[in-house]
């Protein structure tokens, strides 16, 4: 008799758990081929809602790490990734990645992890500041992070733009909701795995599939997320700098219809750090 294999049911990673969508709906995924591969979890609003009540929840402890023990546990979990570069490779294939170029891609996606795991205690010397006054003045600037990042990710470049729009906010201190591509999402799916068996607590990272059009207004509205770093076209551009001017939340958005490269170095910088931190400045007097 021939043997019938068991195959995976995917899952999302939200707060530590693998979950499956709120409504238990899912669209199918196909491979390169055109052939059904797997049902993906198509979250709602709802899990968008309790993914943020869990970032809320683990940012605290997270923000009080050291710098040096995120840098660790960045630097582990690019450990995790190099280790299973044959299965993220493989996945990626599925949307009809070349083997080069989806060997490419993990690599990439692990040094940018070893990138921002460099970053995390050092981004604080250089964006903190310590400001002369003309008054009997102590005043200086130091960073803190804004608390819970939304991030929509692009479709191209699955696993590698994903980790560089993550990587910068955790770096800092914060916790993250993302929307993994639509079209390919199981390189995000295999990336939950790796989270839940890493040193990050759970909760840190809380990853979403699901269509955009359903999930882009309450990433725009939401009032907990603090800030908004997405791929998008223009009507969700639009969307979203409404939703976020109304709740009061910083945006960054990326035009969907102009190609980024996410291997080039500019795809890394400090800049993507300091786009998710806040600056306190504090005045002390001198001399009482």
């Amino acid at each position: 008799m021939t043997r019938l294999p068991i195959t995976k049911t995917p899952k999302v990673y939200v707060g530590g758990a693998f979950i499956r969508s709120e409504s238990a709906r899912v669209y199918p995924l196909h491979d390169a081929s055109g052939a059904f591969y797997a049902n993906i979890p198509q979250c709602t609003r709802k899990d968008l809602r309790n993914a943020v009540e869990a970032a809320a929840k683990a940012g605290p402890g997270w923000a009080r790490r050291t710098a040096y023990n995120r840098g660790q546990i960045l630097y582990r979990l690019g450990e995790m990734l190099e280790a299973r570069a044959s299965e993220l490779a493989a996945a990626l294939q599925l949307g009809g990645a070349t083997p080069a170029a989806a060997a490419r891609e993990v690599a990439a996606a692990v040094d940018r992890l070893v990138y921002y795991a460099g970053w995390t205690d050092k981004y604080e010397s250089l964006l903190g500041s310590v400001n002369p006054v003309a008054a009997p003045y102590f005043n200086f600037t130091v960073t803190e992070p804004m608390g819970v990042v939304g991030i929509i990710a692009p479709d191209e470049c699955p696993l590698l733009a994903l980790i560089t729009l993550i990587a910068p906010a955790i770096t800092s201190g914060n916790t993250v909701v993302a929307l993994a591509s639509s079209k390919q999402p199981y390189p995000a799916i295999l990336l939950g795995e790796m989270l839940a068996t890493s040193d990050l607590p759970g909760g840190v990272v809380n990853l979403l599939t699901g269509f955009r059009k359903e999930l882009v207004p309450t990433f725009a509205t939401h009032a907990h997320l603090r800030a908004l770093i997405a791929v998008a076209d223009p009507e969700e551009r639009k969307t979203l700098a409404l939703g976020a001017a109304d709740s009061v939340k910083r945006v960054r958005l990326i035009k969907a219809e102009v190609a980024t490269d996410w291997f080039a170095d500019a795809a890394q910088s400090l800049q993507a750090i300091r786009d998710t931190l806040e600056f306190k400045t504090t005045w002390h007097p001198v001399g009482t």
